[in-house]
Formats: structure tokens, sequence, C-alpha cells
């Protein structure tokens, strides 16, 4: 590897480390308003918080790796175009095809990281965040039922437990009023009973053992006895801004996302979720990928701004990142809605970026592709000059 080749290599990682760095943050920062009243509710100390957003940090990394590779690449060919040192290397014989290993190879590197998050670390994060979550959202609801006092926090339901175990979340003497049913109100009374997680919906479970359930609806009264009973209520319903839901695509390991059997089913009875699960195996290989389509995008492009500013540079670069992921945005939607195939949703705006790359760097090359400051320039000079012949 030449000197010029470990050069951009070196300034490459050194953007991109720098801009992911500062892309997590702002990403982070954002999601942390967004949680706001989750956190405040669960009364996190700073070590929980500070664990939950290294778990959301991989989810977030896979649509950081596209850009900031983008950004680097586009940032240091920018600089050695508006610096002349494109003119200076292509003056002493080194064209533009004996530039691209490094970016290349760079772009490769990222690829590489972006499916090791996607195969690995998505999941495993976004599956941690949850257990996390429901853990502490569970720990706090047995606090919050306390002995002796009905409890009213959850809408339409009154909750009261004689004896309240915090440390194991048993319960006895428990009775549970549910009214949250239009026009029908449940009043459950059992011996014992506990607080529990599932997390696979994302639901608590108030889970009642050997009572009776009395029903009143339109002035009928019915009685049932039961030796379990499960009282259903959604994370949002106790704690404000937190409403996990069933587990989500993105937060599928990479063999339930090919587990087939499991799909066939769900084409019978929740189609939807079945194309969301297409989709989310599409884009666990589009956004890997997508490091090096944007990258070899973006170099003719940059070569084309000669003068331009690092700060305009990096507004233009997510600019182009934005029409990118605008696209790909329409093809997950559409075909999240069934009215586009997702490999024709996600991969085309792909192929079309790579072709235009491919064909920008030939123009580039040959010395063909338009300098795009210069004729803001020259177009900035005419008007100039009309300006001063009309005066």
């Amino acid at each position: 590897m030449n000197l010029l080749q470990r050069r951009l290599l070196m300034e490459h990682a050194k953007t991109f480390l720098l801009s992911t760095a500062v892309l997590l943050l702002f990403i982070l920062m954002g999601r942390a308003l967004q949680l706001r009243d989750m956190l405040l509710g669960l009364e996190l100390n700073v070590w929980d918080t500070l664990r939950l957003f290294c778990y959301l940090s991989p989810f977030f990394l896979l649509f950081i790796c596209p850009i900031a590779c983008m950004l680097s690449v586009f940032l240091t060919f920018l600089r050695m175009s508006t610096d002349r040192e494109l003119v200076a290397l292509k003056a002493g014989g080194v064209s533009l095809y004996q530039m691209l290993p490094a970016p290349i190879v760079f772009s490769v590197l990222c690829a590489m990281l972006g499916f090791w998050i996607s195969v690995y670390w998505q999941a495993w994060g976004m599956g941690h965040f949850r257990s996390e979550v429901l853990s502490i959202a569970s720990s706090s609801a047995r606090v919050v039922v306390q002995p002796g006092v009905f409890n009213k926090d959850v809408p339409g339901m009154v909750m009261f437990a004689r004896k309240v175990d915090p440390a194991s979340g048993t319960m006895a003497g428990v009775m549970v009023e549910d009214s949250r049913a239009q026009d029908t109100t449940m009043t459950i009374l059992a011996p014992e009973g506990n607080l529990d997680a599932d997390y696979e919906n994302g639901e608590i479970i108030f889970m009642l053992r050997n009572g009776r359930s009395y029903t009143e609806k339109d002035d009928a009264l019915s009685i049932m006895g039961f030796q379990e009973y499960a009282v259903r209520m959604s994370f949002d319903s106790l704690f404000k801004g937190v409403d996990m839901g069933p587990v989500k695509p993105k937060e599928y390991t990479w063999e339930r996302l090919y587990d087939t059997e499991n799909e066939k089913a769900l084409q019978k009875t929740d189609p939807r979720m079945a194309r969301k699960i297409v989709v989310e195996r599409h884009k666990r290989h589009v956004f890997p990928l997508a490091c090096v389509i944007l990258c070899i995008f973006v170099i003719p492009i940059a070569t084309s701004f000669e003068g331009l500013k690092q700060q305009t540079g990096v507004l233009m670069a997510l600019l182009l990142f934005l029409v990118y992921y605008s696209l790909l945005m329409l093809g997950i939607s559409l075909g999240e809605s069934g009215d586009l195939n997702p490999t024709i949703g996600l991969w085309v705006p792909n192929v079309l970026f790579l072709l235009l790359g491919l064909y920008g760097i030939r123009l580039s090359a040959q010395e063909r592709m338009p300098r795009i400051t210069e004729y803001w320039q020259s177009r900035k000079g005419r008007k100039k000059k009309k300006k001063e012949e009309a005066a």
C-alpha cells in the first residue's frame, strides 16, 4: 500500500469516527427527549439510563454507518479538490482510478461493520433494552401496589392488596376492579397473586389464583371461580411514555427473521406482520451495502465541487443522503403495505445510486464531470457585470 492510499485511509477513518460519534450523540439526545416520560416514570438512575442507551446504540449505528462512511469519503475528496491536491496528483500522473482503492476498501470495512451489527448486535441490543425496561417497570409496579392502599394509577382499574412482598412480587388478599371494557365492570377477589412481565407482548401481568370474578353488565351479575386469572396491563397505562407492545421485526434475531414456518403461519393470520419481516430481512442487507454504494456515488460529486467550503460540503452530503433515505423509506412503506415488492422497493434506489456513481466516476476520470462551482461563479460574474453596465 503506497503513501497515498495510507493517507486517504487515515483521513477517512478520522472523519468516520468523528461523524459517527457526533451523529450517535445527537440521535441519542433526541431519543432521550422522546423517552423523558419513561425515564422519569421509572425513576431510573444514571447508570440504568446509560445502560439503556448503550442497548439502543447498535440499532442506530446500523443507520449511522452509511452516512458516516459517505461523509468521510465526500469530505476527504472535497478537501483534496478545494486544496488543488487532485490537480497536483493528476499532473503527476495519478488518475482518479488509482485513488479509488483506499475509499473502496474503507467502505467495504464499514459494510462489514454494518453486517456485524445487523447479524448480531441489533437484536442483542433491542432484546436487552426490552427486557431491562420491562424488568424495571415490573419492579416499579410492585412498589406502586402498596399494602392496604387502593391504587388508581391505571385508568379504569382499582387495585388493592392486603399484603405485598416487593422483592418477590407476591401479594395476599387481592382485589381488582376492572372497568376498562365499555358498560362492564369486573370485580376479582383472590387470596393470592403476583406481578410479572410478559416480555413477548410488552405487558405487565397481574396473575391471580384460586379466586372468584364478579362481572356486572346490563344489570346482570355473573360469578365465576378460577384457579388462575391474568389481568393484563400495558406499560403505557402504568408509565406514561412506555409503549413496548409485542416484539417487532427490528428486534428479531437473524435466526428468527429466517424462520420460514413462522412466516408462513403469519401470512395467514397477520399478513402485514409477515410483510414487515420480509422488509426487515432486506433492510439488514441494504444498510450495510449502502456504505459501498454511497461511497461510490459521492466521489465524482466531491470532485465537481471545487472550492466549496467544508461546512457547505457537510450540508450537501446530508442533503444527498436525505434523497437516498427518502427513496428507501418510500420503498419500505410500500413494501410493508403490500403495494410493492420489497425487493424492488429497497434495491432499486441502491442500484440507481450505484449506476449514477459509476457513471460519474467515469466522467470525472475523463475530466468531463461539470465543475458546478465554476458555473455558479460564472453566473454570479455575469449578474455583477450586468448590474455594472446598467449603472
